[in-house]
């Protein structure tokens, strides 16, 4: 509890937000790179799983070669980096690396949403003479959105995370405190990093969630009507059936119309 308090009290001295090593400017930084590279990521995997996903086709090899990357090890791709020409280009170094590191789990939902995608649902949309891209628009992007998403918070929060690891090689974030801090020996201050990293990490979550449910409630609003609107009544030019004797309430056959003449 002693710990937790200094780093409470480390947290909230006015100090400590300001100036170019404040918690407000490394927090700018560790928010630039990450949403940088998530976006990057995204631009590049979220299309490339989605297209092989639609059309059904080398997915599994992409998927495979994608997930190489996670054995690979983020302060590795940036130590490499920093003893080549890279090494002075800013953020670009941390940038890569965690561009890398996201495209799996972005890749790998993407491919795996559109393929469990009910096939029943692509047939009958097919069926109904929609084109190959109206398909995928109007049906199996929709029904995948739920899995595309997964991987996107997955991702958003594992690059949040693993952006800590630019500050063991020179670069800014929120890393920037916790290394200050173990060469200070200050404890405070490396449990008030690892705070601030985690707080941000769950930030990330709760505003990506949010997102899914607001697309989520057009969908939702789309398929109700259209249930609302076929539920009453009958199907628009059906038979109302044979008309009914007067009495016995059975079917009037011809049969029986000749019977009684």
């Amino acid at each position: 509890m002693g710990v937790l308090t200094d780093a409470w009290s480390w947290l909230t001295t006015g100090t400590h937000w300001t100036g170019e090593e404040g918690i407000g400017q490394r927090l700018a930084e560790h928010v630039y790179v990450s949403g940088a590279a998530l976006l990057i990521a995204s631009a590049i995997a979220l299309p490339l799983g989605l297209r092989l996903g639609h059309l059904g086709r080398g997915g599994a090899l992409a998927v495979n070669v994608s997930n190489v990357g996670r054995a690979v090890p983020v302060f590795a791709v940036l130590a490499l980096f920093m003893v080549s020409p890279l090494r002075n280009a800013g953020y670009v170094p941390t940038v890569v690396a965690l561009v890398l590191f996201a495209i799996p789990p972005l890749l790998t939902n993407a491919y795996v949403g559109v393929r469990e995608v009910d096939r029943a649902a692509v047939r009958a949309a097919r069926g109904m003479g929609m084109t190959g891209g109206q398909v995928f628009f109007r049906v199996e992007l929709p029904l995948a959105r739920p899995v595309v998403m997964t991987g996107v918070r997955s991702a958003a929060v594992q690059v949040v995370a693993t952006a800590t690891v630019a500050a063991m090689v020179g670069q800014g974030g929120l890393g920037r405190i916790i290394t200050a801090g173990f060469a200070l020996y200050d404890t405070a201050q490396v449990v008030a990093g690892a705070v601030l990293v985690a707080l941000l990490a769950l930030l990330v979550e709760g505003v990506l969630a949010g997102a899914d449910r607001l697309l989520a409630g057009p969908a939702h609003a789309r398929a109700g009507g259209r249930g609302r609107a076929r539920a009453p009544g009958r199907a628009p030019g059906r038979a109302t059936g044979r008309a009914r004797g007067p009495k016995s309430g059975r079917p009037t056959s011809r049969t029986d119309e000749q019977l009684s003449r």
